[in-house]
């Protein structure tokens, strides 16, 4: 799996958002609407990515539980992303071999809208030491920190990550 964290860090993933980590789990995020599977460094149009995808642990077991983060590390632009991190989505308690409808929706899935240059989205999923009763919930989307919430709840490195790239469509791209 060492060419999926290759593409992370070509991407800067690793570095601006998350530690270096040895990917241990298998991760599919596909947007269903379209039927189509993220990849690392991929561009997806916004029209693409407005339904909640499916996000498959394809790893563990059903007595493992992950926690999955959609996070954009380049808000408001790639250029000078002042307010990094916004915060796109939250599952918590995903039992291994299943998909992230069967966790905990923490924060509701916000619609990726990139204003100013390519913009990465990044899914990282972390693997829980157990089941969470208690997870502290960032107060706002914005200026979210990956680290610091893995560190508060006790989450450690990631164990799979892939992200997308997407900017602003214009009208008519949409068409």
């Amino acid at each position: 799996m060492a060419k999926m964290s290759d593409a992370l860090v070509l991407g800067r993933v690793v570095g601006e958002v998350i530690d270096y980590f040895t990917p241990s789990v298998k991760m599919t995020v596909t947007y269903n609407s379209v039927k189509q599977q993220v990849y690392n460094g991929h561009e997806m149009f916004p029209s693409q990515v407005t339904e909640k995808p499916k996000v498959e642990v394809l790893g563990g077991d059903m007595r493992s539980f992950f926690t999955l983060i959609m996070t954009d590390p380049d808000v408001p632009g790639p250029s000078d992303p002042y307010l990094r991190e916004h915060l796109h989505w939250i599952v918590t308690d995903i039992p291994g071999t299943t998909d992230a409808s069967f966790g905990k929706e923490v924060v509701n899935y916000e619609i990726p809208r990139p204003n100013i240059g390519i913009h990465r989205f990044v899914f990282l999923l972390f693997k829980q030491k157990r089941r969470q009763t208690e997870m502290s919930v960032p107060a706002s989307r914005d200026r979210f920190n990956t680290r610091k919430f893995a560190e508060e709840n006790d989450l450690g490195l990631p164990v799979a990550a892939v992200f997308f790239n997407a900017q602003r469509e214009t009208a008519a791209r949409r068409r």
